[in-house]
């Protein structure tokens, strides 16, 4: 269903322009399957070709995703209560924010191209956080322009290769999404040991 509808907006981008990218990209940032980081790819290697102006193209494209990066941020602030009442006693809840907050600006930077998969949750975690909403849109934008820059930059560089582009990019970006967890299963593991064998010392003394 995802490949039909991103190969809809694909093929449209070449009649509507402009709009259809912005549009393709504010979709994507708040959740929907239109194969966002395809068409910044699409477009850069399109622009190669002449069909479309890259600058004019790239400044939509930042404001499309960044109206949905803002609304996706707005959801999770106007949910914040709910969450609060259903998870806010949570010592899980309360570390995730604790660490959210040390290292947001990290989170919703990466976020924007290196491991986009955990672009939305993010979002929404900035917005239910309380996060500023002025920090949350400094470092998104500039995670967006390094996305466009970056994908539609691939895509302009390799032309009528830039599927095999994107192929990558998708591989790459499933193995940095891995380790991440990896890692971070790893991280919250050596964490709660500490924990443990500090209790364990105080409970001795």
């Amino acid at each position: 269903m995802s490949d039909t509808i991103s190969g809809f907006f694909l093929t449209q981008v070449i009649n509507y322009g402009a709009p259809l990218f912005a549009l393709t990209l504010f979709l994507g940032a708040v959740g929907l399957p239109v194969g966002a980081s395809l068409m910044v790819i699409a477009v850069g290697a399109f622009s190669q070709q002449g069909y479309f102006d890259w600058k004019g193209m790239a400044i939509l494209g930042l404001l499309g995703a960044g109206l949905g990066d803002m609304l996706s941020y707005g959801m999770g602030h106007y949910s914040k209560d709910w969450v609060e009442r259903r998870f806010g006693e949570s010592p899980t809840w309360i570390n995730a924010r604790g660490n959210f907050d040390k290292r947001a600006w990290a989170a919703v930077f990466l976020t924007r191209f290196l491991v986009t998969a955990l672009a939305i949750p993010t979002n929404l975690i900035a917005g239910g956080s309380g996060y500023k909403f002025k920090h949350f849109m400094l470092y998104d934008i500039l995670g967006e322009i390094t996305w466009i820059i970056l994908y539609g930059g691939l895509g302009y560089m390799f032309g009528t290769q830039w599927e095999l582009v994107y192929e990558f990019i998708g591989n790459f970006g499933g193995f940095v999404l891995g380790t991440v967890i990896i890692g971070a299963g790893i991280w919250l593991a050596r964490r709660q040991s500490g924990r443990t064998h500090a209790t364990e010392q105080a409970i001795q003394n």
